[in-house]
């Protein structure tokens, strides 16, 4: 049991271990409570069963639960307002006109701003790092001699020592991963590496993580050896205290106006947070702006129907497996089935398996026409709907594998009582293995 365990974790990290939290899977008392009571009815309904330990159950069952979780969260994050769907009219998302030169996020109050207002953005410089690069020495040499010695490292606000050991033998290239690591082991704000430069030579590169200068700074850092003979001849052979490039602040043109900034990520006014990317061709600015509120329908419609569309496909990749009795499959096709003739007219054409294929156009459209209203209403009861199934397969994912069914609950008595086990058979994996 043991090793079916260790493949349900396995493959569970691997597979969505490096997934994000989101805020709503974090719940209050409440909710807890609601989710805890729905356990002890499905238990106190459910017959007696035991798992078919065969092909891809515990793969299967955990696919179902992260992405039923998936399908959940993004239902409730349109649940939060009485409109629903329709809320996301109301959403502020700040859009780029060229993503690759600039991105823009809207960090401010909704109500703040007017969705026609925006900027323009020509960026003529990228703020950029102090960097320090080395002499390039021949990596098998031997040209330091063995002893200790030592350097500062002079920032702005600080100063640090680094002492270092030379031993007998060791060559110019183990020198400078030596120090190499010295440096970023720190964690001082400065990154090191080595550059190649052929195959025969290397040098040792110092880089800020900061970047820009303000008006009454020379340096971000400095490199000072130690004043003995031996730690300032060792750095006349390292070079490292020479400055390759010194720190830039960034330079942009902000509707017309000319700003600089230490960083290249910045905020305006509060409102905006501006990463820039690349400097932009002359007189072609990047417009910053507002996406408007019918886009924002439409992708919030689409990353509810994708959620939906990945819950189909993984009923349908083990709708031929001995772990799947295909009721996913049927389940969730069935609700879209159920809204087709509904979901049709406003872009949403839903195939006989159930996939759902998102004309974005026409849903656009259908959101800001005269029946605005009652297609956003379609688009809530489906949305609804899509989460209730999701509910029911985040409880009892098991409920979609394979099973024997070993005895009902008395269906007549009023003592039927909550069944522990049900539950802990996803929780830990603990299948039966039966013949």
């Amino acid at each position: 049991m043991a090793l079916v365990i260790n493949s349900a974790y396995d493959y569970y990290l691997t597979t969505y271990g490096s997934q994000q939290t989101s805020r709503y899977d974090s719940h209050g008392m409440e909710d807890l409570r609601n989710t805890v009571n729905k356990i002890k009815k499905l238990n106190k309904e459910s017959p007696l069963y035991k798992i078919r330990i065969s092909g891809d159950v515990q793969k299967f069952a955990i696919d179902i639960k992260e992405n039923a979780r998936s399908i959940k969260n993004i239902v409730a994050s349109f649940s939060e307002d009485e409109a629903g769907i329709g809320a996301a009219f109301e959403k502020k998302i700040a859009i780029s006109s060229n993503p690759q030169a600039a991105t823009a996020q809207y960090v401010g109050d909704s109500a703040s701003l007017k969705e026609s207002e925006g900027f323009e953005l020509e960026i003529m410089q990228l703020a950029s790092p102090q960097t320090n690069v080395g002499n390039f020495v021949k990596r098998d040499e031997y040209d330091f001699l063995p002893g200790s010695y030592s350097f500062d490292l002079n920032m702005n606000s600080n100063s640090y020592e680094f002492q270092y050991n030379i031993n007998v033998g060791d060559t110019n290239e183990e020198v400078l991963q030596k120090l190499a690591r010295l440096v970023n082991n720190a964690h001082i704000g400065l990154k090191a590496d080595i550059l190649n430069g052929s195959q025969e030579m290397a040098a040792l590169r110092l880089e800020s993580n900061q970047t820009g200068l303000s008006d009454d700074e020379t340096y971000l850092f400095r490199i000072v050896p130690e004043n003995t003979h031996e730690s300032r001849q060792a750095m006349q052979i390292l070079g490292i205290d020479a400055v390759a490039a010194m720190a830039e602040n960034s330079s942009f043109l902000l509707n017309g106006t000319k700003h600089s900034s230490y960083s290249n990520t910045f905020t305006i006014n509060n409102v905006f947070s501006i990463t820039l990317n690349d400097v932009t061709p002359t007189n072609e600015p990047v417009k910053i702006g507002f996406k408007p509120g019918a886009e924002a329908v439409t992708d919030d419609i689409q990353s509810l129907v994708d959620s939906f569309n990945s819950m189909i496909r993984i009923a349908e990749n083990h709708s031929g497996m001995p772990s799947s009795n295909e009721k996913l499959l049927k389940d969730m096709g069935n609700v879209a089935k159920t809204f087709s003739s509904s979901l049709n007219p406003i872009g949403l054409s839903v195939s006989d398996k159930g996939m759902i294929d998102v004309d974005r156009a026409k849903l656009t459209e259908s959101v800001v026409s005269e029946d605005a209203d009652l297609n956003i209403g379609v688009l809530n009861r489906f949305k609804d709907a899509i989460g209730r199934k999701a509910d029911e397969a985040s409880l009892d994912p098991m409920n979609y594998v394979k099973k024997v069914l070993v005895t009902y609950k008395n269906p007549i008595s009023d003592k039927n009582l909550v069944c522990p086990y049900i539950t802990s058979i996803y929780s830990g994996m603990m299948v039966d293995r039966i013949c």
